[in-house]
């Protein structure tokens, strides 16, 4: 059994925590320190920041907008159907269709402390000077937005009308309780907004049994980083398969160097999303068709086995603690010559005051197995409507706005990648990104798997049981029986899952 130490050591955790994300744009109004209030006040974009439960809350800022009566009427049949123009490549009116229908209508929208929220503040006051609504926003960190829409969500409350969540953390259990309004209706009928230009895989992230419950707004794919330079002085090229990477991996290997082969999550939870695609591209999957766990495969063992190889043999000391930030913090060291993760995390490896590798970074699609390149597609945030809203047709307004070709155009050459298929086939829609990465995404895109864990309510629960193979895989224990007993914990847990709505 090969048990590694966690050995990152102090510069390691210093480049962790410059490698995390914040989200930090300019909000483009002074600054207060206040206390978030649950009423709606006009134009106001309020930002809680509080650690977990019983924990001090404080607020970043009160913004003012300005909103005015302009922009032409449009009729009522309008405001579900028309849009903003569906051509990605128009990109200087972001307000174009936009109904009036609704002026002097109030929505609240909550949302998460993410790079979107920052984006779409800057079009906003355009927003709410064609539509004449009024439109506050709350944003908070990811686990606090949970927790608040699921406390207002469960008492009923119709205070917030349109919200950010994460489809495949959440999206069932909101579903099931009733609490995200069915959009299928109004996503599918506005056919110049155009509901089939969103990517089939972002679209199945939001659909659940046969019912579209959100917007896809943010979404990611699993690629990998590798050292163009290690690459080239060793005469290899980006890995194409699976066994290309283990080769790769195995040469790249020097320990006495420090240098490792790969580096990859190795928590039992966090990496279960990393090593979805493994499972897809070897031919395995999740759950069957009926149902059932589908981990007692010959494909989920392969995968399992190669993660778990890969990992043990040519990736650095300390693995099993590692989520996305230790990982990165490894690979911006110049310590790995490969890092597999989340393409959204690219920024992370490209700062020179955080990475020492930042002009020797190149970008793959993830490795073909037996079944072909699968990496997942995922939608990682969507808008979705509150089902109490009294103010439905203005928050599908807003939210069919937010979520057009032009908007999404914006935001995308800002460096956010969205859902729309003519945006990322379009020219201006990958000039945010560096070249090669963007031919790279776009690519995964299309071969892309709409989920990076198993789709159910008890994510967490599910998570644990299943990322226990992954656990003994690297440490080199009993694989198979370990597989085994996962197969049977996760059928179990899927016959109380299924209906659950806590």
């Amino acid at each position: 059994m090969n048990r590694k130490s966690n050995t990152l050591g102090l510069a390691t955790l210093m480049l962790l925590l410059c490698g995390l994300v914040a989200a930090c744009g300019d909000t483009g109004a002074s600054t207060t320190n206040t206390a978030p209030t649950g009423g709606a006040v006009s134009g106001t974009t309020t930002t809680a920041a509080a650690t977990n439960a019983g924990a001090a809350t404080t607020a970043a800022g009160t913004t003012t907008g300005t909103t005015a009566a302009a922009g032409a009427a449009t009729t009522a049949a309008a405001a579900g159907a028309a849009t903003t123009a569906a051509a990605a490549g128009q990109t200087g009116n972001v307000v174009a269709g936009v109904s009036k229908n609704f002026s002097g209508k109030q929505l609240r929208i909550i949302t998460a402390n993410h790079p979107w929220n920052e984006g779409i503040k800057k079009v906003l006051p355009q927003f709410e000077q064609a539509s004449g609504m009024k439109i506050t926003v709350e944003n908070y960190f990811e686990d606090q937005l949970s927790q608040k829409l699921q406390i207002g969500l469960t008492s009923g409350s119709s205070g917030a009308d349109v919200f950010m969540f994460r489809p495949l953390q959440e999206g069932k259990l909101f579903a099931n309780n009733g609490w995200l309004n069915d959009l299928s209706a109004k996503a599918q009928g506005a056919s110049e907004w155009n509901w089939s230009d969103f990517q089939d895989a972002a679209r199945s992230t939001v659909t659940f049994d046969n019912k579209v419950y959100g917007i896809p707004i943010v979404t990611e794919r699993e690629i990998v980083y590798y050292r163009k330079d290690l690459f080239e002085q060793a005469g290899l090229k980006a890995p194409t398969t699976l066994e290309e990477l283990t080769e790769a991996a195995k040469k790249l290997t020097d320990p006495a160097k420090g240098q490792y082969g790969l580096v990859m999550r190795g928590q039992r939870s966090p990496a279960v999303t990393q090593f979805s695609s493994f499972l897809y591209s070897s031919g395995g999957t999740w759950t069957t068709s009926d149902g059932k766990s589908a981990l007692g495969t010959p494909e989920a063992l392969s995968a399992y086995k190669l993660y778990g190889d890969l990992l043990k043999n040519y990736g650095p000391q300390g693995t099993l603690n590692m989520s996305w930030p230790q990982a990165v913090a490894i690979f911006q060291q110049g310590k790995a010559a490969m890092w597999i993760d989340a393409d959204s995390l690219y920024t992370n490896v490209l700062d020179p005051a955080k990475s020492i590798i930042a002009d020797k970074v190149g970008y793959a699609q993830f490795p073909a197995g037996k079944a072909g390149s699968k990496p997942y597609n995922i939608t990682s945030w969507a808008l979705g409507m509150n089902a109490a809203s009294g103010n439905q047709d203005a928050a599908w307004e807003f939210i069919r706005w937010a979520t057009s070709a032009p908007v999404v155009m914006q935001l995308q050459q800002s460096g956010l990648p969205g859902a729309r298929s003519t945006v990322w086939n379009s020219p201006d829609g990958l000039k945010g990104f560096p070249e090669e990465y963007a031919k790279v995404a776009q690519s995964s895109a299309k071969a892309g798997v709409g989920f990076d864990r198993p789709p159910v309510v008890n994510v967490g629960e599910a998570r644990d049981i299943v990322g226990n193979p992954i656990v003994i895989s690297i440490q080199g224990g009993d694989v198979a029986g370990a597989v085994k007993e996962a197969d049977q914990k996760f059928n179990a847990f899927l016959d109380k899952d299924k209906n659950a709505k806590s």
